[in-house]
């Protein structure tokens, strides 16, 4: 027999107690914490109170598990997930996140990012910005929204013009005369532009029993191509490039021109008030690139 005290009743079994309890609106009970409350009020307020229960007040739905509540907070509420808030609109999530959250909200696009560096990249990136900055390569004529994105665009090989990262640094080689942010003592003479890695493969006595290794890094890919991508990147090259300090940069080196004007575009340092002169090397290098491509 099974005895329920606030009932003052006896069941046949145990499994009979469970069903009465269940269907009883005598019972309100937590199974988790082993609880019974007197009424449905009094459950509801446990599950509230108590940070073990995910617990969706506005539905008054308890889930299995937190992801699943913060999956429910985001579909179906207006949900700050940084500080775990519901607001009853949209423009009211929109006008918290704006005030509280200004240095990762993007306000026109109604968007949160993980940081601010990617706020930042956002901000510069085609969604905000207009691709007013043309290849000069004959025959190609994309646009792009900045001179970093163009000139990484002429590094990787993309354009049909087949320019690639070493003929951008020979070029800037004899443009920058004045060395304004190439750095003369990296630069190595005989117009090898500075690549030491570039033009090196590595063949199939690069696997180590676990992977393919690289001799100047050690570390190891699942592939031979997947090694030579990496021989050919920037990941070794000299860093020819560097934030001028004559005018108040910040002396940081770059292996890639690209990596130099990402820096200057971001204006994290004082060499963003000198964009003039960064800007008039970089026109060198655009009037180099079409005599280039007319010889």
């Amino acid at each position: 027999m099974a005895w329920c005290d606030r009932c003052d009743r006896y069941f046949s079994s145990e499994h009979a107690l469970w069903q009465h309890e269940e269907n009883s609106s005598m019972h309100n009970i937590c199974r988790e914490c082993n609880k019974d409350f007197a009424s449905p009020w009094a459950l509801k307020q446990h599950y509230v109170q108590s940070p073990r229960h995910p617990y969706c007040q506005v539905c008054e739905i308890l889930f299995d598990a937190w992801d699943e509540l913060d999956d429910h907070y985001n579909e179906d509420h207006h949900f700050c997930d940084d500080c775990r808030r519901i607001f009853n609109s949209e423009s009211g999530l929109h006008e918290h996140r704006r005030q509280s959250h200004a240095e990762r909200y993007c306000v026109d696009c109604k968007r949160m990012f993980r940081n601010a560096n990617n706020l930042d990249q956002h901000r510069r990136s085609a969604v905000h910005q207009g691709r007013t900055v043309t290849c000069p390569m004959r025959g190609c004529g994309k646009a792009f929204v900045s001179n970093a994105a163009l000139i990484l665009h002429l590094e990787s090989g993309g354009c049909v013009s087949r320019m690639n990262r070493e003929q951008i640094n020979r070029i800037m080689e004899r443009v920058d005369r004045g060395n304004i942010i190439t750095n003369p003592s990296r630069l190595i003479t005989g117009g090898s532009s500075g690549e030491r890695v570039l033009g090196q493969w590595a063949t199939d006595r690069a696997w180590n029993g676990a992977g393919y290794e690289c001799y100047l890094c050690h570390r190891t890919y699942r592939s031979l191509p997947a090694l030579n991508q990496h021989l050919q990147s920037a990941a070794h090259a000299e860093r020819i490039y560097r934030c001028p300090t004559n005018f108040y940069g910040c002396g940081t080196e770059f292996p890639t021109l690209s990596a130099f004007c990402q820096h200057v575009e971001a204006g994290r340092c004082g060499v963003c008030r000198f964009r003039r002169d960064v800007d008039r090397v970089l026109e060198g290098l655009s009037n180099g690139m079409k005599r280039l491509t007319m010889g």
